[in-house]
């Protein structure tokens, strides 16, 4: 196994297994990760809603991701499927869940678009910088947000 294949046969199942059911946990006790957000997409085969934690990306009505896998990723297949997602992340003193059209942009440039989203953000910095410390494939999703 070679360079990347080998770092995600070692990374995915931690993810997975281990770093996604405690963060998934933290946001269910009401304690998420300072950083953090849920992404929840639609389950391209079930039709049930995924959650699946990300870094928090929101820069006011856009809401940008990075997926590690790229399109190797089940969110990102559910998005193909049906880009209608929702993010939950911290607002003021609480939490709220933002609706919005994902969309995968080939294009972007995935490691500036993680700079950018840690700027001027410790927690998401720290997020973003662990994040891609596991990317194998990296790709930009961007979501345009409804308005409230």
């Amino acid at each position: 196994m070679a360079g990347s294949a080998a770092k995600d046969h070692v990374v995915y199942p931690l993810e997975k297994r281990v770093i996604n059911p405690i963060v998934l946990l933290a946001w269910e006790l009401g304690i998420p990760p300072p950083g953090d957000a849920l992404l929840e997409t639609t389950g391209r085969r079930t039709g049930q809603p995924r959650r699946t934690p990300v870094c928090d990306g929101l820069d006011g009505e856009t809401f940008w991701l990075v997926a590690q896998r790229g399109r190797r990723a089940d969110w990102v297949k559910n998005i193909q499927a049906n880009p209608r997602v929702r993010v939950k992340v911290r607002s003021g003193s609480g939490v709220v869940w933002r609706a919005g059209t994902a969309h995968i942009l080939d294009d972007d440039d995935p490691r500036e678009r993680q700079r950018r989203i840690g700027r001027g953000n410790l927690a998401r910095r720290l997020c973003v910088s662990a994040s891609a410390a596991m990317d194998t494939d990296p790709l930009t999703v961007r979501i345009d947000l409804d308005t409230r």
